[in-house]
């Protein structure tokens, strides 16, 4: 297997190289050169195999001779062996169409442990291999920091300094990073926005100067590894309701478009998909974008669902590469001109061609809370507000073009555990949903962080200081 970036100009990079490369040197995303394709008896085969079995089925196109048989498999169980839930990924029936699929089972009760738990011990096998130490930076909204310090911690081959907007993710979101004591563990809030905070992750890999010194890498969505590993969960799902026999639908919560992108993935590698339904919050360029065929950028407001507070979505510069032909010259022009003007227009038939598979919902906070509150009063489940945008989505477009068949099943992603937003989720219901007892001193613990401005220069330094020193950041916060 062999990758090839977005944009058309940074070289062609088998699967070790693409993990530790992270963003292609042309400032684009790796893809595969081609998708494999299961065949309709290799899906079937997946129904009612151990999570870990199935996964590392699902990836191991995607890895090649990378890693044998034996090696992948053992990885793969090993990274989900410590999972809270005996299935890993369970489902439950909401309604007579709409199943859940609990993603938060893992260790920072995220879904983001389901490709991060995989990644940090990939990291380990290829770094070993190599003789190599790298350094990780990352963004996130609110999730992704902790699981990948969760997979990195500890590992004496990776620093990993991860950047967060200051005050805009939640206590649990935040404590679950900077609890970390671990000295490779380097947090730092950056007074701004989750898209500042991406912005500068991507400015860092562009100075290549700065990227070769520190040998940066990347566990944010913009690492194929992460996409790939997500993909499993819906080749897990769809094979328990029928697939490939019954079409399935899948709702999405989604603000960087990294894990809708790997059901799109799904679907190139042969799964038969009726749709994938998009939920967005308050900030919806997304849903914007597929209701009109305009992406533009626009303010980002704080809500109750602030792991999707985002207005560019990384990731869909992959779909952008589908529905341009792969034409990676003109993905490049298209991602300038949108980076220059904050507006990103491809043409009617790339947006029709998007179309095809991809819906799309809003819900505003009002929304989202009435949402929790709907399903613990019809059912007795408690959701966390990103998985309740996802259902939510699901109910709103279940009538849509492809969807109104009452034989396809549409697979609500739940993304986080409600306890990591308890404030949201007792507005909303009454209850206040508790911490996993391995967590229950979360709140008691130390915290250490470093609160910089919006300045690239400085987070720079910082990062270029803890490497050269290896010794934690101090503590500021």
């Amino acid at each position: 297997m062999r990758y090839v970036s977005t944009r058309g100009a940074a070289p062609t990079l088998g699967f070790e190289d693409v993990l530790l490369t992270g963003l292609a040197r042309d400032g684009g995303l790796y893809v595969p050169e081609t998708w494999p394709v299961f065949s309709v008896a290799e899906i079937r085969a997946l129904a009612g195999l151990p999570y870990g079995e199935a996964a590392a089925r699902v990836m191991e196109p995607f890895i090649g001779d990378a890693l044998d048989e034996g090696t992948l498999l053992t990885l793969v169980r090993d990274a989900y062996a410590a999972f809270d839930h005996a299935a890993v990924a369970p489902l439950k029936q909401l309604d007579e169409r709409t199943w859940l699929m609990e993603l938060f089972h893992g260790p920072t009760l995220a879904f983001k442990d389901f490709a991060l738990q995989v990644v940090g011990r990939l990291f380990d096998h290829v770094l070993t291999k190599r003789d190599r130490r790298v350094t990780i930076v990352g963004a996130t909204s609110g999730d992704t920091g902790s699981a990948a310090i969760e997979a990195c911690r500890g590992r004496e081959r990776i620093d990993v300094f991860i950047l967060h907007p200051h005050g805009r993710v939640s206590e649990v979101q935040r404590r679950q990073m900077t609890t970390v004591m671990d000295k490779n563990v380097h947090n730092i809030a950056i007074e701004g926005t989750f898209d500042d905070c991406q912005d500068m992750v991507k400015a860092m890999f562009n100075d290549t100067g700065f990227r070769d010194e520190m040998d940066l890498s990347a566990v944010n969505s913009i690492n194929w590894a992460r996409i790939m590993a997500q993909i499993a969960y819906y080749f897990v799902a769809a094979a328990a309701l029928g697939a490939p026999d019954r079409r399935v639908a899948f709702a999405v919560p989604s603000g960087n478009f990294g894990n809708v992108f790997a059901g799109y993935g799904a679907a190139k590698m042969g799964l038969p998909l009726a749709k994938l339904i998009v939920g967005s919050n308050r900030n919806d360029i997304l849903t914007r974008f597929f209701d009109t065929g305009v992406m533009s950028t626009a303010e980002v407001h704080p809500t109750y669902s602030p792991s999707m507070d985002i207005q560019v979505s990384s990731n869909f510069e992959r779909l952008l590469f589908e529905i341009f032909d792969r034409d990676g010259t003109a993905v490049a022009e298209a991602m300038t001109a949108f980076r220059e003007t904050g507006k990103l227009d491809p043409g009617a038939a790339p947006w029709r061609k998007a179309r095809e598979l991809f819906e799309a919902a809003r819900l505003d906070d009002s929304q989202t809370l009435a949402e929790i509150a709907r399903l613990y009063r019809e059912t007795g489940e408690l959701i966390d507000p990103h998985s309740a945008i996802g259902i939510a989505a699901a109910r709103l477009r279940r009538d849509a073009g492809g969807l109104r068949d009452d034989a396809v099943p549409i697979v609500a992603l739940a993304t986080a555990h409600p306890a990591k937003f308890p404030d949201a989720v007792e507005k909303a219901s009454g209850v206040r949903p508790s911490l996993p007892a391995r967590l229950g001193d979360l709140f008691s613990r130390e915290e250490r962080v470093t609160v910089l401005p919006k300045d690239l220069a400085q987070v720079q330094d910082l990062v270029r200081r803890h490497v050269a020193l290896d010794t934690p950041v101090t503590e500021n916060a």
